[in-house]
């Protein structure tokens, strides 16, 4: 693993962490932590995007897959997954890129990826 590897690496460890602190506070008792969750998570992507399949022109169409992007540049980071029929989170997991390579799966455990999941759910995705 080279530095540009590892340096996007602890950019994407550090947008998790922010993440799991995120999403802990929406569990929180107090009401108004809650709603300062929401908020931050709210305002933390710089963008998000949703898109969807194949299908024949003139059909409607709903998104299938979203992403929210969270950093750019050396390094980026982003969050992509699979929306439901219903335009809600199905999946989601963290990529990772750094100046000139592909984006990378960030490796995640089940707690994490519950957390990113939950943190995606917060967002709308439809029209």
């Amino acid at each position: 693993m080279n530095s540009t590897d590892t340096h996007s690496r602890d950019q994407a460890q550090a947008q998790l962490e922010s993440i799991m602190e995120m999403v802990a506070a929406l569990d929180s008792e107090d009401e108004s932590e809650q709603e300062q969750a929401r908020d931050r998570i709210q305002e933390d992507p710089l963008e998000i995007q949703v898109r969807s399949g194949w299908h024949n022109p003139g059909e409607a169409v709903k998104p299938s897959e979203y992403t929210i992007l969270l950093c750019t540049g050396g390094p980026a980071c982003r969050i992509i997954g699979e929306l439901s029929e219903h335009g809600e989170p199905e999946s989601a997991r963290i990529e990772e890129q750094d100046w000139w390579t592909p984006w990378t799966d960030y490796s995640l455990n089940e707690e994490q990826e519950r957390a990113v999941l939950a943190y995606a759910g917060q967002f709308f995705y439809g029209e």
